[in-house]
């Protein structure tokens, strides 16, 4: 095996590693702060660590230079991500268990596919239905926890937050694609104008951003792993990869071993429904890129 293919390994699994213990952190960090104080101190970390990550790469230089369309459509994607996107998040995890909220969002791999048939003029095929119907019998299976009377009366706002995230990220991440910008100076753009969002929001009656300092380990956390480092450090893999095929099924693990973090962490007993659930949800996703990767072939 080769150097870089087994440092793309490395990094394959710190990603997967880091990723595993963000649902942990949301649910640790909510029972503190609120869900505004959490997306607001994490995205400021988050900009902070991609501003550093720039000047590193000597590419801070990119964003003195920006033009005015980019500003633009940095300031309109910071609005579904973070501000938007991470805020209904927040206000699920702090509504729902956490192992009930993290497989309701992991349907946004699912949803990119419904998007993309009015946003890329993509076809929806009879395969691509099934499998969507599949990963939507695991959300069924997760929110009913096996009694259906238990999904009648479900937390419908929490579970209506938390599909509403996935919708969302699906959205960002179809037109984060179409944005052709180089990944550092367009994040970290992205990430700023959603910061500035979250403040001006905050001088409203509604949001307060006063939070003691030992609270603020949670938010730190959050926006170094979730929002800000680990992404390149996928990204990162992928460069290092002899193909992306040969790592890319490896993230369909960091949901499972969230699971073992939630519950020696968090604390919360976890449910068969919600590994059967999560492994359904999964399967979807699964069978979603095989038959989209076979129809590439095909057309």
């Amino acid at each position: 095996m080769k150097k870089t293919q087994k440092l793309a390994y490395l990094y394959t699994a710190l990603a997967i590693l880091f990723w595993s213990t963000v649902a942990s952190a949301f649910k640790l960090s909510l029972r503190k702060i609120s869900p505004f104080q959490l997306v607001f101190y994490a995205s400021l970390t988050s900009s902070i660590v991609l501003f550093i990550i720039l000047v590193v790469q000597g590419k801070f230089k990119h964003i003195l230079k920006i033009k005015k369309k980019h500003l633009l459509a940095s300031g309109s994607l910071g609005l579904i991500n973070p501000f938007i996107y991470y805020l209904i998040l927040f206000y699920a995890y702090d509504r729902l268990p956490a192992q009930i909220a993290q497989p309701l969002n992991c349907t946004w791999a699912v949803l990119i596919v419904i998007l993309s048939v009015p946003l890329l003029n993509q076809k929806l095929r009879i395969k691509n239905l099934a499998a969507i119907l599949v990963s939507f019998a695991g959300v069924v299976v997760v929110t009913s926890r096996g009694n259906l009377a238990e999904f009648v009366n479900a937390d419908i706002l929490g579970v209506t937050l938390a599909l509403s995230s996935a919708i969302l990220w699906a959205l960002y991440w179809i037109l984060n694609v179409k944005d052709q910008r180089e990944q550092a100076p367009k994040l970290f753009l992205n990430y700023t104008f959603g910061t500035l969002y979250l403040f001006f929001l905050s001088f409203t009656s509604y949001f307060d951003l006063k939070i003691s300092f030992n609270n603020l380990v949670g938010p730190l956390y959050v926006g170094f792993f979730e929002m800000g480092l680990t992404s390149f450090v996928w990204l990162k893999a992928l460069q290092l990869s002899e193909s992306t095929a040969k790592i890319s099924n490896y993230i369909y693990l960091f949901p499972f071993i969230s699971l073992i973090f939630i519950h020696y962490i968090v604390g919360e007993t976890i449910l068969l429904t919600s590994f059967i659930g999560l492994l359904i949800i999964v399967a979807g996703i699964f069978l979603q890129e095989k038959f989209t990767k076979a129809q590439v072939k095909v057309d």
